[in-house]
């Protein structure tokens, strides 16, 4: 972490200090505080400072190209971006959810949950886990995986064999670990062999005893510090995500379920192809980042959070029995009512890690992943949506073609994106809490990042507000001097300082 201190251009003559960049997350973001004489935040903002523009790029492009493009958005979450891209290009040849072919479906639902249980598993154990087991104020050495394996070996080594083996799910299905194919237009481009699913199946069931031990690890820590794990960056919120039509988590395909915070149910069962209904999205200048929103809502009350917390609490059950009696726990924590604290996305994230475990099982003993028809196809359409609940959270993409297919619109709506109110509510919360007053230091200054990393953003898949965010462009001595300093602006304008 680096964090700096600058006079902020502004009348109050407010100090500026800067955590750039955030650490131990995918992606490039800082943080900027303004604070005063006697160290009071007067305003805390998480900025998303790189552009990478996914929209743009793949315009012009073929729609079948486009499973394998975006998946270049991400190498934590390729899979998702695959499988939302998929899910789209399936109605542009005319090929509806209910109509792909059942070995498809539960290939890509294989699929889908080695990622999301790789992606978990990374996220907890060696980005987030220093913080949890050392401390959010701890020695910034100690704030490493390199630690956590030397402190706690078992805990560690089990860490990375959990995604170890979400990344065999991912390379038997689609070839690669990262990066591969699988999903096509109206299905699927192989079936597992029965090696392949013999492979996979020696291992199972320990991979879900180690999921289940991190499930107990999450809850321990959790309610072993109480209040603060329930009080640390906690914001009530409403709360989307996909449902299956009875109500149950689901990952791959459902319906839109918006929760208020006092557990009010908004909006249910919506089809996801109207999301354009409910959710606009909102640019401000210091951010490449949108702002996404519920319409009737408005912008101001209108912002929700998406990704494991919100699936858990959203949904009305799960599944699969273990990680159902799981979610029983999480769920009595708050006396059956909605969970807000912030630090429970871990706690919900590895509930999911450990459904998915068990989702991987009962796929492998099931014929349907072995043979059968894999590709279905229909009428030619000029407009796609395909949704996901990726690891982050729902993920939107909307594709629009001319009539040889080629994309001449496009836009995604990517998990973190939607969080991007609540990081940024949540570490108000936390500058306003444990900052405020007192002198910042480093380890100080970790706080705002684990309230960040509790999220798991993925900062460079959610970058694509072009042209809003003002650039900086500054002339450096070799001493670090500022030689010369050009900004230009929102408005288009460019200063000179």
């Amino acid at each position: 972490m680096y964090a700096h201190l600058e006079t902020a251009a502004n009348p109050e003559h407010l100090k500026r200090v800067v955590v750039d960049p955030v650490s131990r997350v995918e992606g490039h973001g800082k943080v900027s505080l303004l604070l005063d004489a006697d160290n009071k935040i007067h305003q805390a903002r998480l900025h998303i400072v790189e552009f990478r523009g996914f929209e743009r790029f793949i315009q012009g492009r073929p729609y079948w190209e486009l499973p394998v493009l975006v998946q270049r958005l991400c190498g934590i979450c390729p899979v998702s971006h695959h499988l939302a891209a998929a899910k789209a290009i399936d109605q542009l040849v005319g090929v509806d959810p209910e109509n792909l072919p059942v070995s498809a479906d539960k290939l890509r639902r294989l699929l889908h949950f080695g990622q999301v249980l790789q992606s978990h598993a990374l996220h907890f154990f060696h980005l987030s886990s220093p913080d949890i087991l050392f401390g959010f104020e701890s020695d910034i050495g100690q704030r490493t995986v390199l630690a956590v394996l030397a402190d706690y070996p078992e805990i560690g080594l089990q860490g990375v064999r959990l995604r170890k083996y979400g990344q065999e799910v991912i390379r038997m299905v689609s070839g690669k670990r990262i990066h591969g194919t699988g999903a096509l237009a109206g299905g699927m481009n192989k079936a597992l062999t029965v090696a392949e699913r013999d492979y996979l199946l020696t291992d199972i069931d320990q991979i879900i005893a180690w999921a289940q031990a991190s499930v107990g690890l999450i809850q321990q820590v959790h309610c072993s510090n109480l209040p603060y794990y329930d009080e640390f960056a906690t914001i009530p919120s409403n709360y989307l995500s996909l449902v299956k039509p009875d109500g149950a988590l689901e990952l791959y395909h459902g319906g839109l379920r918006v929760k208020r915070a006092n557990g009010e149910t908004f909006i249910d069962h919506i089809d996801y192809c109207r999301y354009h209904e409910f959710i606009h999205e909102e640019v401000r200048s210091w951010s490449y980042m949108k702002f996404p929103y519920l319409l009737s809502l408005g912008k101001e009350q209108g912002w929700y959070r998406v990704g494991p917390l919100a699936r858990v609490n959203n949904c009305d059950f799960i599944n699969t029995p273990l990680a159902e009696a799981a979610r029983l726990d999480f769920k009595a924590h708050a006396h059956g009512g909605m969970v807000h604290s912030t630090l429970a996305f871990h706690w919900a994230r590895l509930i999911e890690l450990l459904h998915c475990a068990e989702g991987i099982k009962a796929l492998l003993h099931d014929a349907d992943i072995l043979g059968g028809e894999l590709v279905a196809q229909g009428e030619k359409r000029y407009e796609g949506i395909g949704v996901i609940e990726a690891p982050r959270g729902t993920l939107f993409h909307h594709y629009q073609v001319d009539e040889n297919g080629i994309v001449i619109k496009a836009n995604l709506i990517v998990s973190t994106t939607s969080n991007n109110s609540g990081m940024n509510e949540s570490i108000r919360q936390v500058a306003d809490t444990y900052l405020t007053g007192r002198e910042l230091t480093e380890p100080l200054l970790n706080n705002l990042e684990v309230a960040i990393r509790a999220y798991d953003p993925c900062l460079s898949c959610a970058t694509h507000a072009i042209g809003k965010m003002p650039l900086q462009v500054e002339l450096l001595a070799a001493d670090g001097l500022v030689l010369d300093k050009r900004v230009k602006h929102s408005d288009g304008s460019v200063t000179h300082a």
